[in-house]
């Protein structure tokens, strides 16, 4: 997966999957808890996207638990990524609702999410899942889009 998105000459999306080695994923696993509780990093969960009868990933999502200063201008609560050759499926949509009923389970009652103005799929999986722009901001060059979404107004996935 990680080769596909290098060789689409993109960064990797969520953060965390790109932060320490995937080859061995249970070990890699194992390593994303953050263990320094002096760490400038918030609390986080990353969840996997398999298909199953192919036996592969097809991407992921990482919750932040909270927004520290960083996260609430430039990250949010949820990071998500599909891979290039599984796009325009309903995915990322899919990861996204998923991600937003484990908000729910950590007490998140608004839910920030963040993409480049320029990657359209993603604005619209976010709308897709209820969230309402606030507004661009300019990030080292790039226009990012800021969203919000209120889980007291948008239903589970269940």
């Amino acid at each position: 997966m990680m080769e596909e998105w290098n060789g689409f000459g993109e960064k990797i999306v969520p953060y965390a999957i790109r932060r320490l080695d995937y080859r061995d994923f249970e070990n890699y696993c194992n390593n994303l808890e953050i263990k320094d509780g002096s760490s400038s990093l918030v609390p986080d969960s990353t969840f996997f996207c398999f298909d199953e009868d192919r036996n592969i990933m097809v991407g992921a999502v990482n919750i932040r638990h909270y927004l520290n200063e960083s996260l609430l201008r430039n990250g949010g609560h949820i990071g998500d990524g599909v891979r290039p050759s599984e796009r325009r499926k309903g995915i990322a949509t899919k990861m996204i609702a998923l991600a937003l009923d484990e908000c729910r389970k950590l007490g998140i009652e608004k839910v920030l999410m963040v993409c480049d103005k320029e990657n359209i799929g993603s604005a619209k999986s976010i709308i897709n899942n209820g969230g309402v722009l606030e507004n661009e901001v300019e990030v080292d060059g790039v226009i990012e889009q800021r969203y919000w979404i209120d889980l007291t107004k948008v239903g589970e996935e269940g």
